[in-house]
């Protein structure tokens, strides 16, 4: 074994390895996969020296708790998240957007986020982990990525091939600011709907589901009436496109999602909003708001400059 490496004392509600996903493989039906927040991914990885796609352990709820054994490292996590570190013993309350250094013996215990979903711990280094399709992604639904395709378990040992010889500590001022209403573009079957299922959709509130995970956001609302076909023939899907099916609760597909569907789609979250979307958790109410396709993509464009400004700042 490395002389470096981490044990997974607690291994969290779903833990796993995420980097930005793999590109191109929706025609033999393998979606992009990849972090749920792709801004909280990029800033962990920018606060321990990494590249911009190294690969991170993503926890949604509650995180892991590790054990660190080998050379000094440093860390970082993003997200709203509520963490110690363990330092002989001494423990210590840590903050999000901010790096540490640990060595070992050292501990880290991710207790769990806070009004949110995901969290990132990114350490400074490169883990020993396998790659499948040039993505260390994990899709727990079709076993696919590193691990197995499974998440991080009880007792796992998890190697570095390096560890980073720059472990300045960095950290940045950063909130992860909620979001009112989720702006979408209409859908290629937004006629399918009725008047009144066009205006429940727009100006009703929807209920984030207790049975939303990385495929999809399962919502609970008012039901959206279809006058026209609850079922199509099974189409292309994108991240972030609204089903609706038979029983009128729509259903936000996300990064793990299949590349097919045969329920008409209403809308499609525009992309400035996704990273924002994934973060509200079960029991929350969300509403939505029409844009234009040329509105959606300036939006997009200005927050990626966003997110470039802020990893300058690092």
């Amino acid at each position: 074994m490395s002389d470096n490496y981490f044990e997974i004392i607690r291994p969290g509600v779903n833990t796993t390895f995420q980097d930005k996903g793999r590109d191109n493989l929706y025609h033999i039906g393998i979606p992009f996969s990849g972090v749920m927040d792709n801004r909280n991914y990029l800033i962990a990885n920018k606060l321990v020296n990494n590249n911009s796609d190294t690969a991170v352990i993503e926890f949604a709820y509650q995180g892991p708790h590790v054990k660190y054994y080998g050379k000094k490292i440093n860390f970082a996590i993003t997200g709203d998240v509520i963490f110690s570190i363990k330092k002989d013993n001494t423990e210590i309350e840590g903050k999000c957007y901010e790096s540490y250094q640990i060595e070992n013996g050292n501990e880290i215990n991710i207790i769990s986020t806070n009004k949110s979903v995901y969290g990132y711990l990114a350490f400074g280094g490169e883990l020993d982990i396998k790659l499948q399709w040039n993505s260390c992604s994990i899709n727990t639904k079709a076993n696919i990525g590193s691990n197995n395709g499974k998440k991080l378990d009880f007792g796992q040992n998890i190697k570095f091939k390096k560890i980073n010889l720059n472990q300045d500590v960095k950290k940045i001022n950063y909130i992860n600011t909620k979001i009112e209403n989720i702006r979408v573009i209409k859908g290629t079957n937004f006629d399918y709907f009725s008047e009144e299922g066009k205006k429940i959709f727009y100006e009703k509130e929807f209920i984030v589901s207790k049975l939303s995970d990385r495929m999809g956001m399962r919502l609970e609302g008012p039901k959206i009436e279809n006058i026209v076909n609850t079922n199509i023939k099974s189409e292309g899907l994108i991240k972030g496109v609204i089903q609706v099916p038979a029983d009128g609760n729509p259903i936000i597909m996300l990064s793990d999602h299949g590349t097919v569907g045969g329920y008409p789609k209403i809308a499609v979250v525009a992309s400035v909003d996704y990273d924002r979307l994934v973060q509200i958790s079960s029991g929350s109410k969300i509403k939505f708001k029409e844009i234009s396709l040329s509105d959606s993509e300036t939006l997009f464009k200005l927050y990626e400059m966003e997110t470039l400004n802020l990893l300058s700042q690092i």
